[in-house]
């Protein structure tokens, strides 16, 4: 496939509520699109990075310099042999994973609908629908907390992550756990404890959390080996997992039971792919995170998630969990816990074009 032109937008989305982990919170994304353009095709994609950062080093105005300065430039106007071939002219570049996933994403797109089939297919996706999670943020207290995970039970969502940190965590979830007996749980910590403070997380043992994620360092695997040893919880890794390579040293020295595999973190749908089937060969599950991202990076979210080995529920949520207004039609629903996977050619759903170009903030065009 031959790209002809890239055109990178940023666009202002508001969430319905402020949203806080253990590092601090936000309410407003600033949401980076690219499309491709080649052939008399297009793909999308979403870069995940965010304005600050506090989840990775990569942030919103450092993906645009590296795709504008370095990436875009050396993409438009090649021949790529598919989509994992879209990033051989900037195998250079170290890390960026983010920017990178954004292009890499937008030429799985297209090389889908080039083929006419749904990306989910393209990918070897199995299902028809995916099951899904909310995540939750951190609640000033108790009461509020169980008011909202109440209203996520009631609208059929098949997992509910909380987020913790020292001083609201296991007591929180006990409490938690006393009223929804039978609800599937899991924390995330966010990176905000240290090995020493194992006996306080061995404590989470007796409350059936489905598993604990990224409670140490964002980017170690050696002392979450060491917790893992001392815990019954599967411990999830996050942060710490951005390549295959770091997923295969995960698992060789057991630092976790389970990878929450976000391609955007990782370097795109190609990567995430083998991480995952280097999973299922292990005999371990592996679930979709998500970055708060519109539907544009929803729709790729949900067709990864349909590969069989994605057997927890994901961090995907409905449009309306975030948006008053999201930037596809139709928007994302949950069903009875399930939420469809899109049918159409490549990412499935229609673009708002016009919305997104009233919205834009800045731009930039290659080709």
């Amino acid at each position: 496939m031959r790209i002809e032109r890239a055109t990178l937008r940023e666009i202002p989305l508001r969430l319905k509520e402020f949203f806080e982990i253990s590092s601090g919170g936000f309410q407003d994304r600033r949401v980076v699109l690219l499309k491709l353009e080649g052939d008399g095709l297009e793909g999308w994609s979403e870069c995940v990075a965010e304005s600050d950062p506090s989840y990775a080093y990569e942030t919103t105005d450092t993906a645009w310099h590296v795709l504008t300065d370095f990436i875009l430039p050396k993409v438009v106007g090649r021949e790529a042999n598919g989509p994992e071939d879209i990033l051989s002219p900037v195998r250079w570049i170290r890390g960026h994973e983010m920017a990178k996933a954004a292009v890499e994403m937008a030429g799985w797109d297209m090389a889908a609908r080039a083929d006419g089939v749904s990306l989910s297919k393209k990918l070897g996706g199995a299902r028809a629908s995916v099951p899904v999670g909310v995540s939750v943020g951190l609640k000033p207290t108790d009461e509020a907390l169980h008011e909202q995970v109440a209203g996520f039970i009631d609208d059929g969502y098949a997992r509910v992550k909380i987020k913790i940190k020292p001083g609201r965590d296991v007591e929180m979830l006990a409490g938690l756990r006393n009223r929804f007996p039978a609800m599937d749980f899991m924390a995330d910590a966010n990176s905000a404890y240290v090995l020493d403070d194992v006996s306080r997380l061995k404590e989470l043992d007796a409350l059936g959390l489905t598993m604990i994620e990224q409670p140490l360092h964002y980017d170690d695997l050696l002392q979450h080996a060491r917790l893992q040893a001392q815990l019954g919880t599967a411990i999830c890794l996050d942060e710490s997992i951005r390549s295959d390579e770091d997923a295969e040293l995960a698992l060789e020295i057991a630092s976790c039971r389970v990878i929450n595999i976000k391609p955007g973190r990782v370097g795109g749908l190609g990567v995430s792919r083998r991480i995952h089937d280097r999973m299922r060969a292990a005999g371990l599950p592996v679930w979709c995170g998500g970055m708060h991202e519109s539907g544009i990076g929803r729709a790729h979210n949900v067709a990864l998630a349909s590969l069989p080995g994605f057997t927890l529920p994901g961090d995907i949520s409905a449009s309306r969990r975030y948006w008053d207004r999201d930037i596809v039609s139709p928007e994302f629903e949950v069903s009875n816990g399930e939420m469809a996977v899109p049918t159409g050619p490549g990412i499935g759903v229609e673009i708002d074009i016009e919305r997104i170009e009233a919205l834009t903030t800045r731009e930039a065009t290659f080709g």
